[in-house]
């Protein structure tokens, strides 16, 4: 009677011991399911975040490019822009359709249907810049325009052709005049030896002439490189020093010529460099003005710059070439300029010598009462 019970608790105790085992083994893999899932969570976060991260990385590429990028889908419509596209363009198309200017929009349309890359250069906005523009189609059948800006290398290639047209045109002129003059005089010697000296002075004018044409070319070819900014500069010494340099030909022209300088911070910068800049605004002062007339130079301070001003009571500058004298070869009085020996490159390497020096200059003027030059360089600390 008492093996029933007995074989009634060791079938339970089996019974008991299976269901541990296996509630153990489903622990054991929900465990393991839990671990996976969760690595399987931590590893979709992970390429999350480093999706996120590159697009990102991407974003801040676009956004620091000069150029402008825009990516049209499929379906012609934007999908995106950078700053600098939306800048150039002036705002950001919604479409390949709504593209402008046109040149812009015939290559990106056409960069989509023929699958090939396409090049134009197109005229935007006002004042007018100038865009080169490249469209590439992707395999997914978007196009890419990508945008530069090369308003300022058309307006440098420019400038320096007609840097190279100015330049053989004022170089050529003296030589024509020392050849002609040589040739005369050559002539003369056994014909009219009386006309020598008169033909002799127009070549010893025109060679001189040519030398400082010469000279200045080769001062602005090396402005343009820059200044040596490494001596601490006296300017009120240099000021003091062209102006006595100029007294002579000053009172040659009937002309007064008044210096004021003393007590001046010094600049940092080149004493050559910066004696040149003086000694073209002065010069051109005295040869703009008329006898009878004055030239001041004054060297101040004002607010931690050195300020150099120029005053004459001359011939005055037209509001129309007050843009245009710091250009190259530019002359007000063409005529005026050849008789009296100008180059036409004083004010240029005026305005190149101020810049390499951190300063500026600004010329104020009305046409026959004269003309202020205004030159502002950082005192030295």
């Amino acid at each position: 009677m008492d093996a029933v019970p007995i074989a009634v608790t060791a079938g339970s105790l089996a019974i008991a011991i299976a269901a541990l085992v296996a509630a153990a083994r489903a622990r054991r893999h929900a465990d393991a399911s839990s671990r996976a899932r969760d690595e399987a969570v931590a590893d979709l976060g992970a390429r999350l975040e480093a999706s996120e991260a590159e697009r990102d990385s991407a974003s801040t590429i676009l956004a620091s490019m000069e150029e402008g990028v825009l990516l049209f889908g499929p379906d012609g419509v934007t999908r995106s822009s950078n700053p600098a596209a939306e800048g150039q363009l002036g705002a950001r198309p919604g479409s390949i359709d709504a593209l402008l200017p046109l040149g812009l929009q015939r290559i990106a349309g056409r960069a989509a249907h023929e699958r090939t890359i396409l090049i134009t250069e197109a005229e935007t906005g006002a004042p007018t810049r100038v865009l080169r523009g490249f469209a590439a189609p992707t395999d997914d059948g978007s196009v890419v325009l990508v945008l530069r800006d090369i308003t300022e290398t058309r307006r440098l290639d420019q400038v320096r052709r007609d840097f190279v047209a100015n330049a053989s045109h004022e170089l050529k002129t003296p030589a024509a005049s020392i050849q002609a003059a040589a040739e005369t005089i050559r002539t003369a010697a056994g014909e009219d030896p009386s006309v020598i000296p008169r033909f002799a002075s127009q070549l010893e004018r025109e060679a001189a002439r040519l030398s400082r044409i010469v000279s200045d070319l080769l001062d602005l070819s090396r402005l343009e490189s820059g200044s040596q900014l490494d001596e601490s500069v006296a300017l009120d010494a240099i000021v003091r020093d062209e102006g006595e340099r100029f007294e002579e030909p000053a009172a040659e022209a009937g002309v007064g010529l008044s210096v004021r300088a003393d007590g001046i911070p010094r600049v940092r910068g080149s004493s050559r460099d910066l004696a040149l800049l003086v000694r073209n605004l002065v010069d051109n002062a005295i040869r703009y003005t008329r006898p009878g007339g004055n030239v001041d130079v004054d060297l101040t301070t004002d607010d931690g710059e050195v300020v150099l001003a120029i005053v004459d009571t001359g011939l005055g500058i037209p509001s129309r070439d007050l843009p245009r004298i710091f250009e190259r070869f530019y002359r007000v009085d063409r005529a005026r300029s050849r008789e009296t020996g100008g180059t036409g490159l004083g004010l240029s390497i005026v305005k190149h010598v101020a810049e390499n020096h951190g300063g500026r200059v600004e010329v104020t003027s009305e046409l026959g009462q004269g003309t202020r030059f205004e030159v502002r360089l950082p005192a030295s600390a």
